[in-house]
Formats: C-alpha cells, structure tokens, sequence
C-alpha cells in the first residue's frame, strides 16, 4: 500500500503562511506580509531610483501589484524572491519612463514625510551624539548614494541587492534571472566604478558596513 505523501507544516507566521492565508480568503494576512517587507523593499527602492517621493510610489505599486498577483503564486521560489523580482521589474520601468528621468534628482536619505503618516527616517545612523559627526555621515551617504544612481542599471540593480540589501549571490540570481557568474561580475565591476567615482577608500568601505 502506498504511504500518502505528506507536506511540511507550514507556520502560520512565515511568508508562505500568509500567503496561503491570503489564497484562501484571509485578506488580513496580506498586511502582515506588508508590515513585515515594507522598510527592506522600500530601503532598496530608493537605493534605486534616488528620489524619495519616487520610491514612495513605487512601493505602493509594487504591494498593489503583488496584491493582484498572489492568488497566482504557486511557491516555486521564497515569497521574498518573488517580491523584489516585482521590484527589480517596477523600477526598471519606472527608470525608463521620460517623466521620470526629467524630474530623476538626487535627494537626502533623510525622511522629508509627515509624521502624521507614521514615516520613518532611512538615514544611517552613527549612533554619536555630535551634529558634526551626524552632518559627515549623512553627506559620506550622500556621496555614496549619488554614486550608486549614477551606476548603469545593470550594475546599479546587483550593487545594491548586494550591498545595500545584503542579499546573497544566489538570491541575487533568482531575482534577476542572471547566472552566479554575471551576478559576481557584475558586482565587481560596480564596485571598482564606485571606488573610481567616490576616490575615496573609508567613504566606499561604509556601503560595505
């Protein structure tokens, strides 16, 4: 007689748990998926497209999309792969769009939204008390982030799935449909155009820390 193959639990609480949640009727779990993704995708977002307003948007368009799309997902990759893959597509043709690149401008990673709205601030922090040292970290950001946009898409994408996400190559990989050696290729040669546009060493080691 043959033994009736059984699937692995599932938590309630991971990805696919709400997902499956969400396939069958259980609307709520999507804002569990929202809250819990949220601050890493938009984080990403605006390493990509350099606006904060922009990124904003897309976010929102990005969640709207998934929301649309999930009763489709058949869990052949992480939730989370699926999810910045939306991103990667939304971005890019967000870049493309003439709208976009006319008013395309780099801005402060510090949070200009209403508090009213419940906004957090994306800028890295130091953790020192002195307002010089605070101004020097957020102008070494600036540089760096100003770099990064300036980057062509193909290495900008990898770069800050990287080193701005800490994504792995592999996760790298299934995101953007490329192979481990394009990925690491890639990523090296962003990386020395960094070192080549910033010149200086401790500037291009925070993107790193």
């Amino acid at each position: 007689m043959s033994k009736e193959i059984k699937k692995p639990a599932v938590s309630p609480d991971s990805d696919a748990g709400f997902v499956r949640a969400i396939q069958s009727g259980d609307m709520a779990a999507f804002d569990h998926l929202v809250i819990k993704h949220k601050d890493k995708l938009f984080n990403m977002v605006y390493w990509l497209l350099g606006d904060y307003q922009e990124a904003n948007d897309c976010s929102q368009e990005i969640f709207i999309k998934v929301f649309k799309s999930l009763k489709k997902f058949r869990f052949e990759s992480s939730f989370s792969t699926w999810l910045y893959r939306i991103a990667i597509n939304t971005c890019k043709n967000r870049l493309r769009s003439s709208a976009y690149r006319w008013k395309k401008k780099t801005v402060s990673l510090e949070n200009p939204g209403s508090s009213e709205q419940g906004n957090r601030s994306y800028e890295i922090r130091n953790g020192s008390p002195s307002p010089e040292n605070k101004l020097e970290k957020k102008e070494k950001i600036m540089l760096i982030q100003k770099a990064v946009n300036a980057l062509p898409q193909e290495q900008n994408r990898v770069v800050v799935l990287r080193d701005i996400q800490g994504l792995s190559y592999q996760e790298i990989a299934d995101i953007t449909g490329l192979n481990l050696g394009t990925v690491k290729s890639r990523l090296a040669r962003a990386r020395m155009e960094l070192r080549n546009k910033l010149n200086r060493t401790q500037i291009f080691a925070d993107i790193h820390r």
